[in-house]
């Protein structure tokens, strides 16, 4: 019987989708002996940054034979403070990258997020992405920020990051359909929250409203601890077509998905997009932003112009007028389908 490998798990921001991947992991390849430190989900420049100092006291004992850190680690800073780590080979794991995330109105722009994912790549033997556009994004701001900066860079730096980089999504659990479709029930899933445009959102609600379509929503997803104008505008002008808002527990929530005709994004950055493949894997059609990782998913029928509302509720007008698309098939994410190469990274030789 081989012996048991130790791999350490790190993730500096437990956000919700960063910590369902990390129970994944631990909870699908039991024969891993697993060493798990995380930092909560808030306060997001001192995670990136002061990750290193929140464990100098709090990292497991020995050394394992593996390491897979998420891009919120300062990888670089870590093995540096703790030399017998310099040598463990890690795996670095893009959920994210910030150079391709938009800064809200109320940060100030820093490039320093963005350094601490650069040395971190450098640090690690293998990147992950969860997407092709989260893996060329990357590379793309990583030339960029060199064409800033001032003298004395190394050469090939992205064909030297290129190379050891691959991409290897996080596994969804498909969603069942219901026995019977509801297709005018339009579901939001997302964070209502500027990245994710929820203005948008309900600019296409109300042009949809105005020209007579029957249709239903439930409003899902997390909220901001403040006011949200959009949420507020469509429970104030739509409240007749809402049979959902709020949060629910996994099995409702799961429920209205399975049941849901249209899922509706219009983010303004996406990385894999968990929330519309669940939908889109109980049978919800998508409907998506032309760009992002969007492309990389779902056929030009299921995309429409970024940014444009009108488009958007032209498209939810004929679909709900016409009938549905066909349903897409987003098998390719299951983790039945992706649970072999996720063992592969975590227990072949480097």
């Amino acid at each position: 019987m081989p012996p048991t490998p130790t791999v350490w798990l790190l993730s500096a921001y437990r956000a919700a989708s960063h910590g369902a991947w990390a129970d994944w992991l631990v909870s699908s390849y039991p024969q891993i002996d697993w060493r798990r430190r995380e930092l909560p989900g808030r306060h997001f420049r001192w995670r990136i940054r002061g990750n290193p100092l929140s464990w100098l006291d709090d990292l497991p004992d020995g050394t394992p034979e593996r390491m897979i850190a998420t891009s919120m680690v300062d990888l670089s800073t870590l093995k540096g403070l703790h030399p017998r780590l310099a040598g463990v080979p890690t795996v670095y794991y893009f959920h994210e990258n910030q150079f391709a995330y938009p800064v809200s109105p109320r940060q100030v722009s820093s490039i320093d997020p963005q350094m601490v994912q650069l040395y971190g790549a450098l640090a690690a033997y293998r990147l992950l992405f969860n997407s092709a556009f989260n893996r060329e994004s990357f590379l793309d701001g990583v030339d960029a920020l060199l064409d800033r900066l001032p003298d004395h860079l190394p050469r090939g730096l992205r064909r030297r990051l290129a190379g050891r980089s691959s991409v290897l999504p996080v596994p969804i659990e498909p969603v069942p359909p219901a026995a019977e479709r509801d297709e005018g029930l339009i579901v939001w899933s997302h964070r209502w929250e500027y990245d994710k445009a929820p203005g948008l959102f309900a600019d296409a609600l109300l042009r949809l409203a105005e020209s007579g379509a029957d249709f239903r929503l439930a409003l899902l997803g997390p909220r901001p601890a403040g006011p949200c104008p959009a949420l507020e505008r469509i429970r104030e002008r739509l409240a007749g077509h809402i049979v959902a808002d709020g949060s629910v527990d996994a099995a409702s929530y799961r429920g209205l998905l399975g049941r849901a005709g249209i899922a509706v994004s219009t983010a303004r950055h996406e990385f894999q997009g968990l929330a519309v493949l669940e939908a889109a894997s109980g049978g919800a059609r998508p409907l998506v932003p032309d760009a992002l990782c969007y492309p990389e998913q779902y056929p030009p029928c299921y995309r429409y112009p970024p940014g444009d509302a009108d488009a958007l509720a032209s498209r939810l007008c004929a679909w709900l007028r016409d009938g549905l698309p066909p349903p897409v098939d987003v098998s390719p994410w299951y983790a039945s389908c992706l649970g072999g190469d996720w063992e592969r990274v975590l227990t072949a030789p480097p």
